[in-house]
């Protein structure tokens, strides 16, 4: 592939550090604009979201590149995300001519460069959903865990990730020597610890977990009136459906975007809530 000239620095393809924040942007080809909300939950630790949002130029064509990653046992893995996996994906050799084989590959050795880093690094883990719009028109996501993209198509909510949760793959974690145990607590876990079936990082679990991701694309048409990326602390408390009510509400995503994010402090979510809106 050709030098990607554009991520000169890396700044310009990496989000915001996980905080309180909220920012937007738009294409500059196209009708598309996104906005973002992050909120630490109130669980007491650090904030361990991460996000990027932005358009680039990469050898003629724009890319929209969206993400959240929800960190857990410390922030540094989605940290590293931010920073690694869409230079990752971009600069796998077939990515204009086979972006799903591309985006498997990249996601499988950003997970072991994590785990060979080194022990802090793999100690912790994070899920993962991209989305990479091209040109406005094609849009490929991706996903490993919990965290979730809905397309909105006339108003009905489509998903565009698969949710990994421990009893939905409990074949796959005995297969590899795990079992899948809902003590401590209600909620189903890997080996009793980890409330997902695939993650980046997670070394002590990493034999019992699974880090290839679900890629599926879609045609932006006239009918496709926006796309939301969250984290499980707004799909806990909310369906598909009701996030895409509400954001075909408000024409401005920024504000689409704190809106949701203020929603599922309502319904009471405990967990960090983050979330990105993209209008086409």
């Amino acid at each position: 592939m050709d030098s990607l000239c554009c991520f000169s620095s890396v700044s310009q393809i990496v989000g915001g550090r996980s905080y309180n924040g909220s920012g937007k942007g738009r294409s500059h080809q196209g009708p598309a604009k996104y906005g973002f909300s992050l909120v630490k939950g109130k669980a007491n630790h650090p904030m361990e979201d991460y996000h990027v949002a932005k358009f680039v130029q990469v050898r003629g064509h724009e890319l929209g590149l969206f993400a959240i990653y929800d960190g857990h046992l410390g922030d540094s893995v989605p940290a590293y995300l931010q920073k690694h996996l869409f230079p990752n994906i971009l600069k796998e050799d077939e990515f204009w001519t086979d972006p799903n084989r591309s985006i498997s590959k990249a996601y499988e050795s950003t997970d072991q460069a994590i785990l060979n880093h080194n022990p802090d690094l793999g100690r912790g883990g994070s899920t993962a959903v991209t989305a990479i719009l091209v040109d406005g028109s094609k849009l490929w996501v991706a996903n490993v865990g919990d965290s979730r993209a809905v397309l909105s198509s006339k108003g009905q909510a489509i998903q565009m990730s698969t949710d990994h949760e421990p009893n939905t793959e409990r074949g796959s974690i005995e297969d590899r020597g795990g079992f899948v145990s809902n003590m401590p607590g209600d909620v189903a876990r890997v080996n009793g610890q980890l409330a997902v079936s695939r993650a980046f990082g997670d070394k002590n679990l990493k034999s019992h977990l699974r880090s290839d991701p679900d890629v599926k694309t879609a045609d932006i048409g006239p009918d496709t009136d926006l796309m939301i990326l969250a984290s499980d602390g707004l799909w806990k408390v909310m369906s598909n459906q009701e996030a895409v009510d509400i954001a075909r509400k408000i024409k401005d995503p920024l504000k689409c975007a704190k809106q949701l994010a203020t929603e599922a402090l309502n319904r009471d979510s405990k967990d960090d809530i983050s979330c990105i809106v993209v209008r086409f």
